[in-house]
């Protein structure tokens, strides 16, 4: 398998997960301004969307949309805990939160992104995003990660986009239980290599 990434962009997530599962992979990175790759190909042939992550297959498949790739490799390793049996209630949870994460707190941090957005724009998403933080830390509780005691590739997705704030502006502080969290998956040895293999991590 081969992931198509963006240093600290959503394709952190899978990333992680491929880590965490033990799976053989190799990574090439995307410049998503240009959308070329590192060994110069155009980036829009692999991916029509034009947008990190991609998961190119062993049978040459391509599969996009973090939410669906992570599920993919968390089910390659079904012993790994990444993600509840296929078919259980519990794997629906988990849908649900990659759902939530991918719908309502990853599209919300669109604006923060875009150079062009004017200041009343970036304060409203900011606002935006405190309610889904809200939910977030109250859903989390005092529970190590979001599923309970077993990491899992919604902790990977989570982690990516909280690790946005500080470069984005948003005060995460005012969640002292995703502080916690985020510090906590942070320090997990997989998370640090994958984030070593981006360049995040000295």
């Amino acid at each position: 398998m081969k992931l198509y990434y963006s240093p600290g962009a959503c394709s952190l997530s899978p990333h992680i997960a491929l880590m965490e599962a033990g799976l053989a992979y190799t990574t090439e990175k995307v410049d998503l301004r240009t959308k070329k790759t590192e060994s110069g190909v155009d980036f829009t042939t692999i991916n029509s969307k034009g947008a990190v992550p991609a998961l190119l297959l062993d049978d040459q498949q391509v599969l996009t949309e973090g939410a669906a790739i992570v599920q993919y490799i968390a089910d390659q390793k079904p012993g790994s805990g990444l993600a509840p049996q296929a078919g259980s209630l519990e794997r629906y949870r988990l849908m649900e939160l990659l759902n939530y994460l991918a719908a309502e707190v990853h599209k919300a941090f669109g604006p923060l992104f875009n150079p062009k957005s004017p200041s009343d724009v970036k304060a409203a998403a900011i606002a935006n995003l405190g309610t889904r933080f809200d939910w977030l830390s109250n859903y989390l509780g005092a529970k190590p990660y979001l599923l309970g005691d077993t990491f899992t590739v919604a902790d990977g997705y989570l982690f990516t986009l909280l690790s946005w704030c500080s470069k984005l502006g948003v005060d995460l502080s005012k969640w002292p239980a995703l502080v916690a969290y985020h510090a906590r998956v942070a320090q997990r040895p997989k998370v640090q290599a994958t984030l070593r293999a981006e360049g995040l991590l000295n």
